[in-house]
């Protein structure tokens, strides 16, 4: 079974449950700030995925990080998920979970990519060019690439809108590949 089914089968009743005791924005903050630390610390990651470490020693880990600081259902369900010999797929579980979470809320995650930051007006130019292709609500990402020269690139899901100049020019020598051929 893929790691993203797995996460999406722990996220999906970690969802309705927070849903059912009315702590669904909490426990999402609680996954986002997971989410953050995997990603800022590589070795918080290497410990939840090391075979060496003991399920009970993870999980005392964990209590000792996030005892107090998140949820009771958010504290509870990573506890079950690592005595379950799981934690390995906790960052991708939490990943899955704010998917979701966007997806009822009615939110698009979507990453513009440009090659200088973006003023205000740009920003708001480009949440509403996400909100007339998808209908639903964005929350952009910004990230910054000199090597696009000019443009941008918008990713939505899996759906990619290359406007770079550096995508052009890759487009125009497609074409005359084929033209010579």
């Amino acid at each position: 079974m893929s790691i993203s089914r797995i996460a999406v089968r722990y996220a999906t009743p970690l969802l309705e449950l927070a849903e059912e005791r009315k702590v669904t924005d909490a426990v999402k903050e609680d996954m986002a700030s997971f989410s953050t630390l995997c990603e800022s610390s590589h070795d918080f990651l290497l410990m939840l995925k090391s075979p060496i470490i003991q399920n009970l020693q993870k999980s005392e880990i964990l209590k000792k990080i996030f005892d107090g600081k998140v949820n009771e259902l958010t504290a509870t369900f990573l506890d079950i998920v690592t005595k379950k010999n799981r934690a390995k797929f906790l960052p991708e579980i939490a990943k899955a979970f704010i998917s979701l979470y966007n997806k009822k809320m009615g939110y698009q995650e979507a990453q513009v990519t440009t090659a200088v930051a973006l003023d205000a007006e740009l920003k708001a130019a480009f949440e509403k060019l996400v909100t007339e292709i998808t209908g639903k609500k964005p929350l952009l990402t910004e990230k910054v690439n000199p090597e696009l020269v000019g443009g941008y690139t918008l990713q939505l899901g899996d759906q990619q809108i290359d406007e770079s100049v550096r995508g052009q020019l890759r487009d125009l020598q497609l074409k005359f590949q084929k033209e010579t051929i």
